[in-house]
């Protein structure tokens, strides 16, 4: 018997082991941020102040501010994307296809969603430049269903474009339109938005070159020489030609339009997408699509230019859903997305960007539902506005976890303010491993501080109690149009089954807003020995965000 009962230990105690085998060898990062607050660097843009929309439809006639989650606090500009141009229901004629009259203009759902922008806080940044059908003969639709074809008149297109900024002038008043954004196409060097009918890359940049100086053209002679006005190319993949014919035409070439020297330019932005999670681009880094777009800009003497990115994220989901991977957002729903986000807001302001436009920061869009984790990382961000970046090094324990402990922290001049965040990223959905970090700021011993902390994790996200509900209720992949990846599950292109989404809205849907709600804590911490000390243990795909000030 004691034999027996030996024996019966011993497996006993073997299976203790190997049941808590992935514990016990679960590895966990080291690190400790260094900060530097005897000099400063450059002032923080608000990264997150811009939206794009792809159709503006109707959405935002009489739109009003979402009190719970008001995405409008850190939002300043909307990007209405080809909202002038390029099919039926983007031309803005009574009818577009009668080509015996080019002026039957119809401006009202341009003039609306404008509106509707202004009364939620918001300017609107207009991307003009598609092409109506009626001035194309024998057009042709892209990828996107566009007419990818230059308009067969300039001249008409000149004035289509001029009446359209006549309309808004006489609507807004020419002072309220000059703080307004225009755009000239969305990823001009994309041969599925445009090109010329040759096929030829070098017909191509020569039409996009006189679409734009047409456009800026008729801007100027309504609103103004200080119109605001740029370019949206690609530049993180290659596209039928080399932005850096663009760059330099509007730096010294002949204008199109009126034969002078160059043309106004105000802003240079791009596109930035990897493929999916656990995959990056195969393209340019998010610094070096940054980079090239500064450095031709330097090359050709642009200065005072403004550097963006007008759309990105991710392209597709791990999993399909019935019709399609890719993601509706752009984004995934669970908190790994919350340090992708961090990672790339980071890189776009030490690259030197001033701002990366998002889809949507709600489940409904970004007037109607509740937050996705991308919400709470942007909502913090938009803090560190005009704050200057300090110094911080991270010194970190090597595993073989290939993490990115990565930080971003900076002061508040006026009022003496630390900001800090600090993410745990690693480019695997998989992802388990922890991080141990400290964050130490010089101090005067004794000296106490209040510091707000705010951790975004699971415990503000509704998507991983929504991945148990699906196993609950047998919410399959193919309920689902595209990714069921995508935060977004209001929307019918995400959740499309009507049982699916008959118990999402009446069984889940208000427990889910309580996930998603974010709580700071707020503590006092004392300084020892010339260093304010913070430490947290950062979970997989967390961020944290500090705010210091000095009691």
């Amino acid at each position: 018997m004691k034999i027996l009962s030996f024996i019966m230990s011993a497996i006993t105690a073997i299976c203790f082991f190997f049941s808590s085998f992935p514990a016990l060898f679960q590895k966990t990062s080291t690190a400790v941020i260094d900060v530097d607050t005897s000099s400063s660097g450059d002032v923080i843009p608000n990264v997150v102040d811009n939206i794009n929309v792809w159709h503006m439809g109707t959405q935002f006639y009489n739109a009003q501010r979402n009190e719970e989650n008001d995405v409008f606090e850190f939002v300043k500009y909307v990007q209405l994307m080809q909202c002038t141009g390029g099919t039926p229901d983007r031309d803005l004629f009574v009818d577009p296809y009668n080509t015996s009259t080019l002026t039957d203009y119809k401006f009202d759902s341009l003039i609306e969603n404008c509106r509707g922008i202004l009364n939620l806080g918001a300017k609107p940044h207009l991307k003009l430049g598609g092409v109506p059908l009626k001035f194309t003969k024998d057009f042709e639709m892209g990828d996107f269903d566009m007419n990818v074809y230059p308009p067969d008149d300039f001249n008409a297109y000149y004035t289509y474009i001029r009446a359209i900024a006549q309309a808004l002038v006489d609507e807004f008043g020419i002072q309220e339109v000059k703080t307004w954004r225009f755009g000239v196409m969305t990823e001009y060097e994309n041969a599925q938005w445009f090109q010329a009918k040759s096929g030829l890359p070098e017909d191509a940049a020569e039409a996009y070159c006189k679409l734009y100086d047409y456009t800026v053209q008729a801007l100027i002679d309504v609103i103004g020489e200080d119109v605001f006005v740029g370019a949206h190319s690609m530049t993180v993949t290659e596209g039928l030609w080399d932005e850096e014919i663009f760059i330099r035409h509007v730096a010294e070439g002949t204008n199109y339009a009126n034969g002078k020297k160059g043309s106004r330019i105000c802003f240079l932005s791009a596109s930035f997408y990897d493929a999916c999670p656990g995959e990056f681009t195969s393209g340019y880094t998010l610094p070096e699509t940054i980079g090239y777009l500064k450095d031709k800009a330097q090359k050709y003497g642009l200065d005072n230019l403004i550097f963006g990115i007008d759309e990105g994220r991710i392209l597709s989901g791990t999993v399909s859903g019935a019709d399609d991977s890719q993601l509706l957002n752009r984004t995934v729903g669970f908190t790994w997305q919350a340090a992708y986000d961090a990672r790339i807001f980071a890189q776009t302001i030490r690259a030197g960007g001033d701002y990366f436009s998002s889809w949507n920061f709600l489940t409904n869009g970004n007037l109607d539902g509740y937050p996705i984790i991308s919400y709470h990382v942007a909502e913090n961000i938009a803090k560190f506005e005009g704050c200057r970046i300090l110094s911080a090094d991270t010194m970190a324990v090597k595993t073989s976890l290939k993490t990115e402990i990565g930080n971003l922290v900076a002061i508040d001049e006026e009022t003496g303010m630390l900001r800090a965040m600090v993410y745990n990223f690693k480019n695997d959905l998989d992802y388990k491993g922890k991080a141990d970090i400290t964050l130490n700021i010089p101090a005067e011993d004794g000296k106490k501080y209040k510091v707000t902390r705010y951790l975004v994790s699971d415990d503000c996200n509704y998507f991983d109690e929504w991945q148990e509900d699906r196993k609950k209720y047998n919410i399959t992949d193919d309920c689902f149009a595209w990714s069921p990846d995508d935060p977004m599950i209001d929307s019918g292109t995400t959740l499309r089954d009507p049982e699916a989404r008959e118990i999402y809205y009446t069984q889940l849907r208000e427990k889910y807003k309580e996930c998603a709600v974010l709580t700071p804590e707020v503590f006092e911490a004392t300084a020892n020995e010339g260093e304010l000390s913070l430490n947290i243990t950062l979970e997989a795909g967390n961020v944290v965000f500090f705010e210091i000030e000095e009691i």
